[in-house]
Order: C-alpha cells, then sequence, then structure tokens
C-alpha cells in the first residue's frame, strides 16, 4: 500500500515540474520569440579571394622563325629539362621572300667589295701622308660596317633556305628548345600548322606552355572593401573545390598596386604562397577560395549578429523582461566579426539569455 502511494506521489511531482516547464516554454513560444544563450569560442575576421591554383613561373614558348611545325616530340604532362627540343619547325618562306633575301645578299657584298677597294685604298695614301687620320678612320669603319650587313644578309638567307644560322653572337635553328626544366601543361600547335615567329613587332605564335610544378601558389582576387585590411605575410586557409576534405595553408606574398574590374566590381589581384601539402595532390587549375586570416581572438563572449541591432552607431539586443514582462532592450559594446558571430565586449555575460524574434513574414 505504502509503495503505491509513494509511486503515485512521484508521479505527480514529475507531471508538476513537467508541466511548470512547459507552461515557461509554452511562455516564451506564445510570445513569439526563443531564448539565445551567450556562449564562449574563437571568432576570425577574414577576407574571401577566389581564384586557382597556378605555377609560380609558367612560360609560353615561342618561335624566332616562321614556318610550319614539323614534329612535336613531347605530350601533355612529359617534364622536360631545360635545353630538350620540344619542336621542330620546317622554314616556309615565301618565293618573294627568299627572292628579297637573295637580292639583299648579293647587295651587301657589292657593297663590302667596294669599302673593301676604297678601305685598301686609303691605307695606302695614309703611308704616304696624303690622307688625314679621320678620313683613314673613317673608311675603317665603312668597311667594318659592311662586314656586318653582309653577315647578317647571310644569316637570313641560311635561316630560309635550311632553317638554322650560326652568328657570331646568337645561335637561331628550327629546332625550338625548352627554356626552363618544367612540365609541358598544354600543346597549342599541332603537327602542320603555320607558325608566326616572335619578333620585336608581333607576339608570335604560342607553341606549348611549360611550367615548374615543384612551386605552385594560389593565384585570385580580393573585393575592394577587403584589399585594405589585408598586408604580406598574413596567414590563409584555401579551400580547393576538387579536394572538399582537405584543405591548404598559405600566407600572402604579393598584393597589386592597381584594380581591375570584373562584371562591375572592382578586385585586387593577390598571391599566396602555399606551405607542405601533407600528402594533398594539387594540379595546376584546380578552382580554390582562400580565407585570408585579417584578426583572430580565441576564448571571447560569442553572439550570433543577426541579434544585435545598431543604430546611430550603437548595439543593442532585447533580453527577457523580469517575471512575464516583455523583453526589454539592453545595450552592448561588440568587438571582432566574423559574419556570423560577434563578440561580446560589454553588457553581457556568459550563459546570458537574448531574445531571438522570428523572421518577419512579407506579404
Amino acid at each position: 500500500m505504502r509503495k503505491g502511494v509513494i509511486a503515485v506521489t512521484v508521479l505527480l511531482v514529475v507531471g508538476g515540474l513537467s508541466a511548470v516547464l512547459y507552461s515557461r516554454s509554452n511562455s516564451r513560444s506564445d510570445k513569439g520569440y526563443k531564448l539565445v544563450e551567450v556562449t564562449r569560442g574563437p571568432v576570425v575576421e577574414k577576407a574571401l579571394a577566389v581564384g586557382a591554383i597556378r605555377p609560380k613561373r609558367e612560360i609560353a614558348v615561342k618561335s624566332k622563325i616562321s614556318g610550319i611545325v614539323k614534329h612535336s616530340f613531347h605530350e601533355v604532362g612529359d617534364r622536360v629539362a631545360a635545353g630538350e627540343p620540344l619542336f621542330e619547325i620546317l622554314p616556309d618562306p615565301t618565293p618573294l621572300e627568299l627572292t628579297e633575301a637573295k637580292r639583299e645578299l648579293d647587295m651587301s657584298k657589292n657593297a663590302y667589295d667596294q669599302a673593301k677597294k676604297r678601305h685598301e685604298r686609303s691605307e695606302t695614301l695614309s703611308k704616304q701622308g696624303i690622307l688625314s687620320n679621320q678620313d683613314s678612320e673613317q673608311a675603317d669603319k665603312d668597311v667594318e660596317e659592311a662586314r656586318i650587313k653582309l653577315n647578317l644578309s647571310t644569316e637570313r638567307l641560311a635561316l630560309l633556305q635550311k632553317g638554322r644560322t650560326q652568328g657570331a653572337s646568337s645561335h637561331v635553328e628550327s629546332i625550338i628548345r625548352a627554356p626552363i626544366s618544367g612540365t609541358v601543361l598544354e600543346l597549342l600547335v599541332n603537327e602542320g600548322d603555320p607558325v608566326v615567329p616572335l619578333t620585336s613587332y608581333q607576339a608570335g605564335t604560342a607553341l606549348t606552355n611549360l611550367a615548374d610544378m615543384s612551386t605552385l601558389v594560389f593565384k585570385g582576387t580580393v573585393d575592394e572593401i577587403d584589399v585594405g585590411k589585408l598586408h604580406e605575410g598574413m596567414p590563409a586557409r584555401i579551400k580547393v573545390g576538387a579536394i572538399p576534405d582537405s584543405a591548404v595553408e598559405g600566407r600572402v606574398y604579393k598584393i597589386a598596386p592597381k584594380s581591375k574590374t570584373a562584371e562591375g566590381a572592382t578586385l585586387f589581384d593577390v598571391e599566396i604562397e602555399l606551405l607542405p601539402t601533407n600528402g594533398v595532390t594539387l594540379r595546376a587549375g584546380y578552382s580554390a577560395n582562400a580565407d585570408i586570416v585579417v584578426r583572430e581572438k580565441k576564448d571571447v563572449l560569442l553572439l550570433p549578429e543577426r541579434l544585435v541591432t545598431f543604430t546611430d552607431g550603437k548595439a543593442s539586443v532585447e533580453v527577457p523582461g523580469a517575471g512575464e514582462t516583455e523583453p526589454v532592450k539592453k545595450e552592448i559594446k561588440v568587438g571582432l566579426s566574423d559574419g556570423i558571430n560577434v563578440e561580446v565586449l560589454e553588457g553581457l555575460k556568459q550563459k546570458d539569455s537574448v531574445v531571438e524574434r522570428p523572421p518577419k513574414k512579407i506579404e
């Protein structure tokens, strides 16, 4: 009998407590809001950079002679050493170019022969004391200039006919060699494609892109709103789209001094060097986002920023009123924000409750 009474009493007590808690909970819910506690944790102010993983050093290889691609020695992905052959270019001069080169060579030969005869005559007159030193020196210069022009004409014709020539100070041939050691990223021409040479007045045909894949960096852009907060050496965390479960640490090492405009936005280029990746395999061209750490604090009071109202430069929140009264407005002082949570400097303590109103419905 006594056990039955005790059981009934316990049930009544538990039921009473549940009813009280339910009543209190409903009283908040009925009034159209819920409570959120002030917590502790880290807060990080970040600047977002959008870009991709790129080689730090990438070179477009071009030809110094015109012609047609005769042979390609490598495929995409091949590693090459500096000086290795990449392409063979078959010279393809027009009949007019050959005719002009031959005529130029004949004229240069005649000019050199005439200059040489004048030089020999000037030497004879100089020994006899008839010719001044100034005239003798001029004859020396004339014959030297004529000799240089003859050599250039000879080399030009050889280049057009054979695809290679060896000058006194330079070597040009139809075999295009790797200027650096690296990886073939892409082949931009096929065998049989025409090639325009690189000169002082034209860009020339890009044959392939080579890159040193041992040093990859993040290259991207940040908005003008954030660039003023950045400086070289800031830490960054790079999230690669193709590897969502991994992140790469890095440091900002270059910030563009001049902006550029893209789709109506003003942006600044930034480059971030990547720290050792601990087994994460990166490839050139991976899209990525970088969170650049502007400021960071640990173990501070935090509150969802959506609960804070800013009026005339002052921050405030709503807190529960005493008893059953309506919530009251309380002024607080806030600090660092990460766009989601904000640091509370004054006005609230850990585990204090703040009112969260439901979003207003748009009718």
